[in-house]
């Protein structure tokens, strides 16, 4: 496909990073999880902005998807402009300069019965 499809802009409502994990990382350390998929020959710049209950908005998290690609980007792992914290809910809207595909993962291992959320993102 040399198309791109899907949309510019997507929404979490339900984001969490649970504070704890059992598992052995990476792999089984507790995550959240964006999925996105470009499938346009250009790269996409993809800038994200959390929203949470009790304090101001934090961003713009800014990276890019090169064309054809995917990128599983873990919430865990954003740190500028500052790190998402852990055990707290949030939600975040992600903005992208050209149209793309977006699902959102959570693996919880607090416990050793793992549990694993996937859905598709609302595109707004």
């Amino acid at each position: 496909m040399s198309f791109a499809i899907g949309k510019r802009c997507w929404v979490l409502a339900d984001g969490y990073i649970p504070a704890d994990s059992t598992g052995a990382p990476p792999e089984m350390l507790s995550h959240e999880a964006l999925c996105i998929l470009n499938t346009g020959s250009d790269p996409v710049r993809v800038v994200l902005t959390l929203y949470f209950e009790d304090r101001d908005p934090v961003g713009p998290y800014e990276f890019r998807v090169e064309g054809r690609r995917t990128r599983h980007q873990r919430f865990n792992d954003l740190s500028d402009p500052a790190p998402v914290p852990k055990g707290i809910g949030y939600a975040c809207v992600l903005e992208a300069d050209a149209p793309v595909v977006v699902q959102q993962t959570r693996l919880d291992s607090r416990q050793s019965e793992n549990a694993l959320l996937s859905t598709l993102a609302y595109p707004a």
